[in-house]
């Protein structure tokens, strides 16, 4: 096994990495009445965020479900891998709510999204990447390797655009998988993200989490306690194949926990001055539908980041990556 990669002189890269998956990374946790606010509001959020990456010149991966790449329900149906996860809990199949979604995209923004992966794919410095095919979970019961390579598989075959393969993956929930990285390597997979290296971080199974874990999770957004999560790039694991942990998941803005927001913008920008002075790696990550109540709000704080990115690009040649771009040029300089 290769160690970590050797880059000398590496200016700090800045990650932004978006879990699109609309209802399909949901349907198993909330209900449509539940969450259908914020699942309509992703779509109009989505080209918004979009303006300011391109606003603020932000190369950023989108790592989108398979499901929702398809024009209508026949060509999804027609689509569907022969091996589905047999998991031990069955409502977290997609597969079992199958004959309840809509024709097509107009009928059903709720599981069809092609017209914005195209917009994705259409604005200038942005990764289309997988989220696998039906939001797999890779830790829980019952499932099993070939049956994620079925799924993986699915995900690749689904081309929606002339762009460049699929180079980086997500895994649904963050259940990394280390067995399953091989997998990934054999299938055209250059990189994922990893967890922050925190035991609050540490992937696990969904129902496996208990309430202390959650809480500490929740100050720790507010207040430093895992650390800054940055990582030099020589740090980086390479073998299989290159991780790229997060470093900070973008809590959206909350009306009951206003009077901490200015910790909240606090604690993201201290680890990202901490990656630019340091030449190290931040990597931040958030759904989509996280964005889609208080969309003014979470699109003025994710302003208030971006504008300490350019600021910090100028000051000391902070680079704003995709997760391809970044594992390109680790993948480059380990092979010299």
């Amino acid at each position: 096994m290769k160690g970590p990669s050797r880059i000398k002189n590496c200016r700090g890269t800045f990650i932004i990495s978006l879990d699109f998956e609309l209802n399909w990374g949901v349907h198993d946790v909330f209900t449509l009445e539940q969450y259908e606010e914020n699942l309509l509001g992703a779509r109009i959020a989505i080209p918004k965020i979009l303006d300011l990456f391109n606003q603020f010149n932000i190369h950023a991966t989108w790592a989108t479900v398979g499901m929702l790449g398809f024009k209508n329900k026949k060509d999804l149906l027609g689509n569907l891998p022969l091996l589905h996860p047999s998991y031990t809990n069955s409502n977290f199949s997609p597969y079992e709510k199958l004959d309840s979604i809509g024709e097509n995209e107009e009928q059903d923004p709720l599981h069809f999204g092609l017209s914005l992966i195209q917009k994705i794919a259409e604005c200038p410095n942005q990764e289309l990447a997988s989220h696998t095919f039906s939001h797999y979970y890779c830790l829980e019961e019952g499932q099993t390797i070939e049956e994620f390579k079925a799924d993986l598989k699915a995900s690749l075959n689904n081309r929606i655009t002339n762009g460049p393969p699929i180079q980086s993956l997500i895994f649904p929930r963050n259940q990394t998988n280390r067995e399953y990285l091989q997998v990934c390597k054999e299938n055209g997979i250059q990189s994922y993200r990893g967890n922050e290296s925190s035991w609050i971080y540490k992937a696990s199974r969904f129902n496996s989490e208990g309430p202390l874990k959650r809480l500490i999770r929740l100050v720790d957004c507010y207040l430093n306690i895992s650390g800054y999560n940055t990582y030099p790039v020589n740090g980086v694991e390479t073998e299989p194949i290159v991780n790229l942990p997060s470093s900070r998941f973008l809590r959206p803005y909350s009306k009951k926990l206003i009077a901490l927001e200015s910790l909240r913008l606090r604690r993201i920008k201290n680890s990202i001055i901490n990656a630019a002075k340091n030449g190290e790696v931040f990597h931040l990550w958030w759904h989509p539908h996280n964005f889609g109540k208080n969309i003014e709000e979470n699109l003025q704080f994710l302003t208030e980041i971006l504008h300490l990115v350019d600021k910090l690009r100028n000051d000391y040649g902070f680079e704003s990556r995709t997760m391809a771009e970044t594992s390109a040029l680790v993948l480059q300089e380990t092979d010299r």
